[in-house]
């Protein structure tokens, strides 16, 4: 029996900065600026076809206010004079009714039919509450405070982008409406503080806000927060019904917690109240979303000292005795190198070329309903080219061999992926756990490598390592032991995207074709 042995290969690209899911892509989401681009033209066609109008009726409503006035003045002689009274009866049967025409043209046929093409290639309501959930999840995981997000002011971006109150209180009644009341709270607060600075909105008041702040602060066990908002609300509408009944429970219920904790403190027992983010299905969330920041990563200045970078050929391979290629260390063990200047631009713009229009959102199996659906863990679309598409593909697949010396024939084909707003791919492993579950395969790891300027990373949560984006490089390690035993170091993430665009490509190269390439071994050593 054959050993299984399992790699990978990533060559990430990246471009810093009608069906559902378009937050999963900003590849594809460019598509929607030029969509608004042409709806922006086509509405000012309609603007401009309207001020024409007006300006028609605007000009035969200034002569006949100035022939009108000059009339009245002395009626009986004006209509003495044949050729006025003549003209007086010419209007009034004919051109006042080519004015009321003119009036009830619509103009705007034009524009409403362009928008009702183009809307069915608009985002829907779950593209909205992803694209929230995603700025959620970016405030947590890079630990933003929500007045930063709210003015835009992002580490590592270029432009500046602000949200406005109602923006805020979007996103508030986005958390509030999956009982995330911790969220609630924080962009309530914030479109409360932005409306306190003097910021107006058509849509949303003080007293709205401070609804939903008083009840996300109680579900979250703080009863003196949700009174203090309460009393705040009924000073701006006293006859405020929900609050006056909320107002009478909070102050009970708070009378009932200092007596509790007042005997719990003559017994000698004290209450702690945990505040802040409630935990989730993720036992290693914290550790993640630290290693995303590049905090607690676990590499010890001795083990530095023996990472090299050298000139690699792959024992001679003649394709690169002449020209070899940059490797470098990126980890010790298990062993995670980098090569440089893998792809070229040109060939990275074919692969997003071929890629994007074909590019889906990631689904699994849901053995509860036994259908497809999206993976919730995974915030990116892919598409997968095969070498017969296009020669670059071929190519790319041909490096791979040449440098990897592994036999591609029985690797799958190129997958393509595109991250959307705050894309990310929880840990897992890529490799099958369970040999006679035929749902999972050995595959490798997903490990991104291009120019984001901020976030992104891939880390690796056993062993607390991080390995950030460069355009065209590539990172290849092994999934499996020589042994073709799972190493459970290779547990992995790909970090949200704070900034940028990023794009990569991944080959999962299988050990089936590759019994003489890489020996089997029965140790469990890298």
């Amino acid at each position: 029996m054959f050993c299984r042995c399992c790699f990978v290969l990533i060559l990430l690209f990246t471009w810093s900065s009608a069906h559902n899911d378009f937050f999963t892509s900003i590849g594809q989401m460019t598509d929607l600026l030029f969509m608004e681009k042409d709806l922006v033209s086509s509405l000012k066609d309609y603007i401009r076809a309207e001020e024409h109008k007006l300006e028609q009726i605007k000009k035969w409503a200034d002569r006949l206010d100035v022939l009108s006035s000059a009339a009245t003045q002395d009626p009986e002689g004006f209509l003495g004079h044949p050729v006025n009274a003549f003209k007086l009866i010419k209007r009034l049967n004919t051109e006042w009714r080519e004015l009321e025409s003119l009036v009830l043209t619509d103009m705007s046929d034009a524009f409403i039919s362009n928008l009702t093409i183009q809307r069915q290639n608009f985002p829907n309501d779950d593209d909205q509450t992803g694209a929230a959930k995603a700025l959620m999840r970016l405030q947590d995981t890079y630990q933003l405070d929500t007045n930063i997000i709210s003015t835009g002011e992002l580490p590592g971006s270029s432009s500046v982008a602000s949200l406005t109150v109602d923006d805020c209180y979007d996103l508030g009644k986005v958390a509030y409406s999956e009982a995330d009341y911790y969220h609630t709270e924080l962009w309530m607060v914030q479109a409360l503080k932005q409306l306190d600075q003097g910021e107006t909105s058509g849509l949303v008041d003080a007293v709205t806000v401070l609804d939903y702040l008083s009840y996300s602060v109680y579900q979250q066990g703080e009863l003196e927060r949700a009174l203090g908002f309460t009393k705040r609300l009924l000073e701006l509408d006293p006859t405020h019904q929900r609050a006056n009944g909320n107002l009478k429970y909070f102050e009970y219920q708070l009378s009932k917690q200092k007596k509790a904790e007042a005997t719990e403190e003559a017994e000698g027992r004290h209450r702690t109240v945990s505040r802040g983010r409630p935990d989730d299905y993720l036992p290693e969330r914290r550790k993640y979303e630290q290693l995303c920041r590049g905090e607690g990563i676990r590499m010890t200045p001795r083990r530095q000292s023996r990472l090299f970078c050298r000139y690699y050929d792959n024992n001679r391979h003649p394709r690169y005795v002449i020209g070899p290629v940059r490797q470098e260390d990126e980890w010790d063990h298990p062993r995670i190198v980098r090569y440089h200047n893998i792809v070229s631009d040109k060939e990275m713009e074919k692969v997003k070329e071929l890629a994007k229009p074909r590019l889906r959102r990631a689904t699994v199996h849901d053995p509860q309903t036994g259908k497809l659906t999206t993976a919730h863990y995974r915030v990116s679309k892919s598409a997968w080219l095969g070498a017969f598409e296009h020669p670059v593909v071929d190519k790319i697949n041909q490096r791979i061999e040449d440098i990897t010396g592994l036999d591609v024939t029985t690797a799958e084909d190129l997958q393509v992926a595109n991250y959307g707003v705050g894309g990310q791919y929880e840990p897992h492993f890529d490799f099958g756990r369970f040999p006679l579950d035929e749902t999972l395969t050995e595959r490798l790891f997903v490990l991104q490598m291009s120019d984001v300027p901020a976030g992104g990373a891939t880390v690796f949560t056993d062993i607390r390592a991080a390995v950030w984006p460069k355009k065209g490089t590539a990172v290849f390690w092994y999934n499996l032991y020589p042994s073709g035993e799972g190493d459970y170091r290779t547990r992995h993430a790909a970090c949200p995207v704070l900034v940028g665009n990023k794009w990569v490509s991944n080959k999962w190269i299988h050990e089936r074709g590759q019994e003489f390439r890489r020996r089997c071994g029965l140790q469990e050593t890298d």
